[in-house]
């Protein structure tokens, strides 16, 4: 990134054109087709050696290939490890690691911005990029604390005012934002200026709306958090391990590294992943129970009577598989049938999250989004999967799974006056004595 940036600032620079018009279709000098075509041109940037001293130390007989096995391996291991940690601490210390995540791959998203645009001396917009992140994470968590906290949200006054008014106020939010935008417009710098404005939405709409998704999965249960982001991490392992023995068929041109053996090789070891997983997590009703807030303790529980999609069942083996392995029926949990789908969707089309991004990145002449992680680049590098998986993993609950929550409807009709309490009840006894779950009484006629 360094390298860049000083390669970016040492180019030549020609003289602004005295007409308005065509300074206004230059940037910085250069028009837009020469600004790609000379990126086109440039050669990838070589990133500077990130490895610890003491890997380095350690490895120095390996050759480069097998020092980066090693690299990536331990420190593979590593954030693995981290990533029990913050299991064990619960649904909450999550939420904010996923606020602190969303919030450096914007920041290496958007430094790209800078440095690609030469914008180092545009005024403000530094500060209009992390207002407007600001903005959205305030419309995003607001609507979710709304949403899942409704009954600790109408009893605290402050709270239910903010909540009654939210969209209202995030919108002003948002239009302050944009009206200084307005005012900070430079003349000369119009055309940057706007590309942008254009870059913070864009990286707005891929990581602050994706990741709030993620914590939407996390309150459906932490089973809906867990083996989707362990179902991407398998994959990108397994199709490393696969493509580092055996890859020999280069799988697509954005990464010439990929081969059809580790991509072949990640699916079926990603799906059997998939399934002993959600059968062990399955299990436990702190992974398989909504995140709830209590009245009664105050606090946040994960406490719930398991719905039938963790029950264990009995299901008939298809008649061809018996003769294979010689079994009539198996029993398992109906989560895993699901844990299927999730899985390949992760192998086959999770991968194309990193397509995406090895596409990103080439077309700005960077190797990785940051080097924060030795040997893995940046944290953007490491979720580029994830975000999509994310997605994936929202729909499909709101397509397959989630249902009406009784438990929020009542706190919703709790919170109505009287007399609508009273019209709703007397609605729903008389579709119930249609339905004839109820008879009528000669008090009630």
């Amino acid at each position: 990134m360094t390298e860049l940036r000083q390669r970016v600032a040492h180019e030549p620079v020609a003289p602004p054109e005295d007409k308005e018009s065509e300074s206004e279709a230059k940037v910085d000098g250069e028009t837009a087709s020469d600004s790609e075509s000379r990126a086109e041109s440039a050669p990838l940037p070589v990133s500077a050696d990130d490895t610890p001293e003491v890997l380095n130390r350690a490895l120095s007989n390996l050759s480069s290939r097998w020092k980066n096995w090693w690299v990536r391996g331990i420190l593979t291991l590593a954030m693995i490890a981290f990533f029990f940690i913050i299991i064990y601490l619960g649904p909450m210390v999550l939420m904010i690691i996923v606020m602190c995540v969303q919030i450096k791959c914007f920041h290496e998203i958007i430094t790209i911005g800078y440095n690609v645009y030469h914008s180092y001396d545009l005024p403000w917009f530094r500060t209009l990029s992390w207002y407007f992140l600001l903005c959205v994470n305030y419309f995003f968590y607001g609507e979710t604390v709304t949403d899942y906290f409704f009954t600790l949200v109408q009893r605290e006054e402050p709270l239910r005012i903010l909540s009654k008014y939210h969209r209202f106020i995030s919108f002003t939010l948002y239009l302050i934002g944009f009206c200084m935008f307005v005012l900070s417009l430079a003349k000369k710098h119009y055309r940057l200026q706007f590309y942008m404005f254009g870059w913070t939405h864009v990286t707005l709409l891929i990581v602050v709306t994706q990741s709030h998704l993620v914590i939407h999965n996390l309150f459906e249960g932490m089973i809906w958090f867990i083996v989707p982001i362990s179902c991407v991490i398998c994959n990108d392992i397994m199709a490393y391990m696969f493509g580092f023995f055996f890859g020999r068929t280069p799988l697509i041109k954005l990464s010439p590294k990929k081969t059809w053996e580790g991509f072949i090789g990640g699916f079926f070891a990603t799906v059997v992943f998939g399934l002993l997983l959600s059968y062990v997590t399955s299990g436990y009703r702190c992974f398989v129970c909504p995140v709830e807030y209590n009245n009664d303790t105050n606090s946040f529980t994960v406490d719930c009577e398991p719905s039938d999609l963790f029950r264990l069942q009995e299901y008939n083996i298809p008649g061809v598989i018996q003769s294979v392995i010689g079994w009539k029926t198996v029993r398992m949990y109906p989560f895993q049938i699901h844990s299927i789908a999730l899985s390949t969707f992760a192998s086959l089309i999770g991968p194309f999250g990193g397509f995406f991004a090895s596409g990103f990145k080439r077309a700005f002449k960077i190797k990785d989004f940051a080097n924060t992680i030795p040997g893995h680049g940046g944290i953007m590098d490491r979720f580029d999967c994830q975000y999509l998986m994310a997605t994936f993993v929202n729909v499909y609950i709101a397509s397959f799974i989630r249902g009406p929550n009784p438990s929020k409807l009542i706190q919703q009709f709790l919170t109505l006056r009287p007399d609508q309490q009273l019209h709703i009840f007397n609605t729903l006894r008389s579709h119930l004595i249609d339905k004839g779950m109820l008879t009528s009484t000669t008090e009630d006629e």
